[in-house]
């Protein structure tokens, strides 16, 4: 064989290689809650850096807050036969109809950050909001008795549509609830920075003398810290909650956005497309992912500086 035919042998096998390996790639959609909250942006980063890695495809839908929107996507991703779907669900409940159909497809479901109770999901990974409720609802308590002599009285700003926010709230209130704490109102923030922002100011009129809040995610604690921030409150009104903010970061420097609950949503995401392409493979995976979080203070913050700027 001469030289021109076996340059041009090997092209050839360069070409069927490459045909091959894109006949192998796989399509996954990401049915997200909304893309204004950077955790649900960290979660497509981290989905997008595993379909990457592999040269598949990830298509990603917003659905801007609506549930209905969430179970027409499903339903769309379903007729045009991806590989796999991961969702971030707003209604647990309302989307397993959803979920249903995509298991009679053939289609997988791995839900993220919102467990879907006796779904029809393969799989779930994400945290376990009712315990990290209870971990950050025992902080506050412990921080009541240690530096706010024994007593506080704080305020929710809720997402009251979320499952799993409703789960922090009940799992703050269940460690929180010792002698000397008293609940002002829980106000619903809805999940929008803007809601959340006007809801904390509504919080914090009604409740003249409220010294601290607990915001259940990323929106209601930007809402929340810009509220106390705007008001002049800082040095009145402590801030706990969940999902680390550029704003939250400051008011943890300044001293009084005490701690926050810290998820790891890139790898959520990250984790969750994996599982996905193990499936396509053959393979297995564990029903519950579990993805460990961080209670965030002065003493750790420096960890995730990086993050914000």
């Amino acid at each position: 064989m001469n030289r021109t035919m076996m340059l041009r042998g090997a092209a050839l096998s360069a070409l069927l290689a490459s045909g091959a390996s894109a006949a192998q790639a796989a399509t996954y959609a990401l049915v997200t809650i909304n893309q204004q909250a950077l955790f649900f942006n960290q979660i497509n980063d981290g989905a997008k850096k595993a379909t990457d890695a592999a040269g598949d495809k990830l298509v990603i839908f917003n659905a801007n807050n609506v549930p209905s929107a969430q179970n027409d996507a499903v339903a769309t991703y379903i007729t045009q036969k991806v590989d796999g779907i991961v969702l971030v669900a707003i209604d647990v409940n309302g989307v397993k109809p959803a979920i249903v159909d995509a298991k009679k497809a053939g289609i997988p479901v791995i839900a993220v950050d919102a467990q879907i109770p006796g779904g029809d999901n393969v799989a779930f990974v994400g945290v376990d909001n009712t315990k990290a409720g209870e971990d950050i609802g025992t902080f506050f308590a412990d921080y009541v008795k240690k530096d706010m002599g024994g007593k506080a009285k704080v305020g929710i700003v809720g997402a009251l549509n979320s499952f799993i926010q409703n789960q922090r709230l009940d799992g703050f209130k269940k460690t929180a609830s010792v002698s000397g704490v008293t609940f002002a109102d829980t106000v619903d923030g809805q999940n929008v920075q803007d809601v959340a922002l006007t809801a904390s100011e509504n919080l914090m009129t009604a409740n003249p003398s409220m010294n601290a809040i607990y915001a259940t995610g990323e929106p209601q604690l930007i809402g929340a810290v810009s509220a106390v921030d705007t008001a002049g409150r800082k040095d009145k009104v402590k801030v706990f909650g969940w999902d680390l903010t550029a704003q939250a970061i400051k008011g943890i420097d300044e001293g009084w956005v005490t701690a926050v609950v810290q998820q790891d949503p890139y790898t959520e995401g990250k984790v969750a497309i994996e599982s996905l392409q193990s499936l396509k493979k053959g393979g297995k995976v564990e029903p519950v992912i579990q993805v460990p979080v961080t209670i965030v203070t002065k003493a750790n913050v420096d960890k995730f500086r990086d993050m914000f700027k």
